[in-house]
């Protein structure tokens, strides 16, 4: 691992974490549920020779602080959309690529919209969007995201935070059933459980789908208004066996796009960073060598 610095700035009337490492043009690193700033490791191995790689938790998830005392709508793709652009602002960066994954890239498509003059590119691992649309409800989908709503109840972080068995118990599903090559996330998996049983971060990242819910039931109803084309450089590798974002949801990331190109991580589930870590930072290397970000 190279040196990583930690870094904690005041944005929007709370503090942020950043874990950075590296020099160059800078690449923020945006997590997804349920990580922190930590699932980037394998990238900071492999990329901090050629960029500057600043990993920030959003609020309420890992060392940043969570502005709201319990359950919030605060804390949708818009809000933290704006919370990374202030972050930009602080740290004084003008523009900058972004790679992203799960809430991530939910984040980066609206980023890439609000703050289109702050997006040099975008590289997403398994990139849901608009289109899914009823296909979020599909028979076969329903056991696959019961877990959206039950982070909407108000008992939930209460009850999956009740002891360290119920903790380890509840992520321990996430982190095998969800990834391909189950073992995974084996050798931290007791670094993942100590994250989320700090103070705030297991509401903080409930609160994602308590603010995400009215969007999404409009998406699946098909109320909810096409967003524009994202005109920046995209590229989209999702992982094949993905059991909750389905890779044949790819088939809809032309429409929003503008020039994008996707393509199947074929050994990887919903981890992909994380589960074939070579392959990931090969291609995050050559789409931003390609689009001459540097």
């Amino acid at each position: 691992m190279p040196t990583v610095k930690h870094t904690f700035v005041e944005t929007r009337g709370f503090t942020t974490h950043l874990a950075e490492a590296g020099h160059g043009a800078p690449l923020l690193l945006l997590h997804g549920w349920p990580e922190f700033w930590a699932t980037w490791e394998p990238m900071f191995e492999r990329l901090a020779d050629r960029w500057r790689l600043i990993a920030p938790d959003f609020r309420g998830f890992g060392d940043s602080e969570n502005p709201a005392s319990g359950p919030s709508d605060q804390a949708g793709p818009d809000i933290l959309a704006d919370d990374i652009a202030a972050l930009m602002d602080r740290l004084g960066i003008a523009k900058a690529g972004f790679v992203g994954h799960d809430v991530g890239a939910f984040v980066m498509q609206r980023l890439a919209l609000r703050h289109p003059d702050r997006v040099a590119g975008l590289f997403f691992f398994n990139c849901g969007t608009h289109g899914v649309g009823a296909r979020w409800r599909d028979p076969a989908q329903i056991n696959e995201i019961w877990y959206q709503t039950f982070h909407q109840m108000p008992f939930a972080s209460a009850i999956v935070g009740a002891s360290r068995e119920t903790c380890r118990a509840y992520f321990r599903h996430f982190l095998t059933h969800w990834c391909h090559r189950k073992d995974t996330f084996d050798a931290v998996l007791e670094r993942w459980v100590d994250n989320f049983l700090r103070p705030g971060n297991l509401q903080g990242g409930f609160n994602w789908y308590i603010s995400q819910n009215a969007g999404r039931l409009a998406v699946m109803s098909g109320t909810a208004p096409k967003p524009p084309k994202i005109t920046q450089p995209a590229r989209v590798l999702w992982g094949r066996h993905d059991p909750v974002l389905k890779s044949a949801w790819i088939d809809v990331v032309p429409e929003y796009f503008e020039n994008v190109e996707a393509s199947i991580a074929e050994e990887a589930g919903h981890f992909v960073h994380y589960e074939r870590p070579d392959l990931a930072a090969a291609e995050i290397g050559r789409f931003f060598e390609r689009i001459g970000y540097r």
